[in-house]
């Protein structure tokens, strides 16, 4: 007999069927057994008879199957709170899969008292609770929108390589040691940001990509060693043509999925960074009139934002987003005189108070990119040759473009009402980096090291 799910079973009162899952709870009641049973889909009581052959030793998480016959339940003893609270299975067979220990913690709970770090180190079972599956799952519909949308928009779905080339463009590196070519290293990629620039200079002109970006940064409480992020990449087009591609995105995403939330304003405000700092003290204001309501969303776009920082402590210029960002000047002598006046079109978009993305438009011509990088600090023959890349693709033409990068983890967190971006994770790590549940970082092996031609320094 082929399996049924728990939610078709409301459908097949009266007939016989076979149901498979974990077993959430038991009631014992003498001579019957009441079980209720989990799969993805929802939960189903179910009557067993004490005699039924290893009933009686049935625990809470086992995995069973189970034969039966779906019944209408006794007048008066329906769940209303439940999709299957009409009907009950009368057990015949029951199979026992796999028996399970007593788990570490409860995951009849929402999770959130319970220490966060033993929730961590048993993923796999904290991952069982109902919320973060329906988390899981919406996390799954969110990426499926995007993608639909962008393809109708006549957008291209391209990946991108994670083994890479270090590139001096803001965050640390994770490097990996090339076993066959001794002491040369690949980088895994902080963002897609060189290559989905080349693929406007292959001619693609609309690119996307649900990308993992990995960035080795310090302890930050709500950051990841590796996120997501939906990258987007546009040729001839200007900055209000991707704003408004984003707004009409996050528009029809919130209708379409979130139907009960409200967006406070429409289309979403533009204000300046310098007004946003003036007015705000933050680049990333929570402009909902309501801020203990949840169920309104307050997106902006900040633009204008400065190209350089300076940062005291090291005593030299920084960008302030990326160096590809195209400055808001061609006037290469004004760009090196007065790093601190040079605007840039540099886009952010805030979210109640979070930035969920960022963008803008890109510099293609070549003198303007020396000139950025020698403020911030690169000699031009180590730019020539770090970059080497560009330079030889854009020599053979290249159109104008830009793009964005939206945090789909940082979303969740907050159409969701999550306080962390752990919550919408399926197997994050701390705020050190670490993996509790893999125990990772660890050591290797040293055959392993010797192969790659490296030395711990102890």
């Amino acid at each position: 007999m082929k399996r049924t799910l728990i939610i078709e079973t409301i459908k097949n009162s009266g007939k016989q069927v076979k149901i498979c899952g974990w077993v959430n709870s038991r009631r014992d009641h003498g001579k019957i057994i009441f079980i209720d049973l989990r799969d993805k889909t929802g939960l189903v009581q179910v009557v067993l008879s004490n005699s039924l052959e290893s009933a009686q030793n049935l625990r809470e998480e086992w995995v069973v199957e189970i034969t039966g016959k779906v019944n209408e339940r006794p007048k008066g003893m329906e769940n209303s709170k439940a999709e299957t609270g009409k009907i009950e299975i009368k057990a015949e067979k029951l199979k026992i899969l796999s028996e399970a220990k007593t788990l570490p913690f409860d995951i009849n709970t929402d999770g959130y008292k319970i220490n966060e770090e033993k929730r961590l180190k048993y993923r796999y079972l904290d991952l069982r609770r109902h919320r973060l599956k329906k988390n899981l799952e919406m996390r799954h519909r969110v990426i499926q929108f995007m993608r639909e949308f962008l393809i109708k928009q006549d957008f291209t779905e391209v990946e991108t390589p994670i083994l890479t080339k270090s590139t001096p463009e803001g965050a640390r590196d994770f490097l990996v040691p090339a076993r066959l070519q001794p002491g040369k290293f690949y980088a895994l990629p902080q963002s897609p940001q060189q290559y989905k620039q080349l693929l406007m200079v292959a001619g693609l002109e609309k690119y996307f990509q649900i990308a993992r970006c990995l960035r080795d940064e310090d302890q930050r409480a709500d950051r990841q060693a590796e996120h997501t992020q939906l990258d987007i990449e546009m040729s001839f087009a200007d900055q209000e043509d991707i704003m408004s591609l984003i707004e009409q995105l996050y528009i029809d995403l919130t209708s379409k999925l979130f139907p009960h939330k409200k967006i406070q304003k429409i289309p979403f405000p533009r204000i300046t960074y310098k007004e946003a700092i003036k007015k705000y003290k933050t680049d990333r204001p929570d402009l909902r009139k309501d801020k203990s309501n949840p169920d309104e969303l307050a997106f902006a776009f900040i633009t204008d934002f400065p190209m350089f920082q300076y940062h005291k402590k090291d005593k030299k210029w920084g960008a302030e987003h990326n160096p590809f960002t195209l400055p808001q000047t061609d006037n290469i002598q004004k760009i090196k005189k007065n790093p601190k006046d040079i605007l840039a079109y540099q886009y952010d978009i805030a979210l109640n108070g979070y930035e969920i993305g960022g963008g803008g438009l890109r510099t293609t011509n070549l003198d303007i990119l020396t000139a950025v990088f020698e403020i911030l600090g690169h000699k031009k023959k180590d730019i020539e040759k770090n970059f080497a890349n560009y330079f030889k693709a854009f020599s053979y033409g290249v159109p104008p473009h830009g793009g964005i990068a939206m945090g789909i983890d940082r979303f969740l967190t907050v159409v969701l009402n999550e306080p962390n971006i752990r919550e919408v994770i399926a197997f994050p790590k701390t705020g050190d980096n670490r993996d509790l549940m893999m125990e990772i970082p660890s050591t290797v092996e040293k055959k392993q090291l010797k192969e790659l031609h490296l030395k711990i320094d102890e």
